[in-house]
């Protein structure tokens, strides 16, 4: 679920970082697709209860609950965006149809799968998922249909995009999971699914039937 990344070049300076216990950075290699600042970052981070957010886009509606408990910092960040307008007039540019991935990524501006919010954060993962059936390692883990969680190019490089399970799928415990998709949503999701990957791809694209984001609101 590869997402933003680059290096710092020589000589410039350092990256501003918050100062409470999410640590947003600044990634100056990697300037934000649209201008917003780093969001707040409250000694006490919110980490309780459940915020409700509207995704209304042109395939149809897609309710997400986050939930502070498992990712604070997270759940911080993406209302940060979204009241910003961030994710507003953006599309989902990415489909997956793997036998053992199956995901919506969304979250860039620039639609191109390379672009974020200018900074990135800590990863929070998630503890206590059941193993693949289909990974006799038991490294992957289930991402269970429904679940939000975000993007990454690595360790603790989230920014701003985000995938919905549409199916259950196996993934490495290695990306924060910060809220579900309700049955509207997976309606939604369901309908693009079945569309497939645009040509010429087959299992990893840009859907067929393009979903654009028009607004995304916060109903705390």
């Amino acid at each position: 679920m590869a997402a933003e990344g680059g290096a710092v070049g020589v000589g410039t300076p350092p990256p501003r970082t918050t100062h409470g216990p999410c640590g947003y950075t600044q990634t100056p290699d990697d300037p934000a697709v649209r201008p917003v600042g780093l969001p707040p970052d409250p000694r006490r981070t919110p980490d309780r209860g459940t915020v409700r957010v509207d995704v209304r886009t042109d395939q149809g509606p897609i309710t997400l609950t986050l939930d502070r408990t498992k990712a604070p910092c997270t759940v911080q960040s993406f209302i940060h965006l979204a009241e910003h307008g961030f994710y507003n007039r953006t599309i989902c540019h990415r489909l997956t149809t793997y036998p053992t991935l199956k995901v919506l990524q969304c979250g860039d501006p620039s639609g191109t799968g390379e672009g974020g919010p200018g900074y990135k954060y800590k990863d929070e993962l998630p503890v206590g998922l059941p193993p693949a059936p289909t990974d006799p390692t038991g490294e992957r883990k289930v991402y269970a249909r429904g679940v939000l969680a975000m993007a990454n190019a690595g360790p603790d490089t989230n920014g701003s995009q985000f995938f919905l399970v549409y199916a259950n799928s196996a993934l490495r415990p290695n990306y924060t999971i910060f809220g579900s998709v309700g049955d509207a949503g997976l309606s939604t999701l369901d309908k693009v699914a079945a569309g497939g990957v645009a040509p010429p791809d087959t299992t990893d694209g840009k859907p067929a039937l393009p979903v654009d984001i028009e607004k995304v609101r916060v109903r705390c």
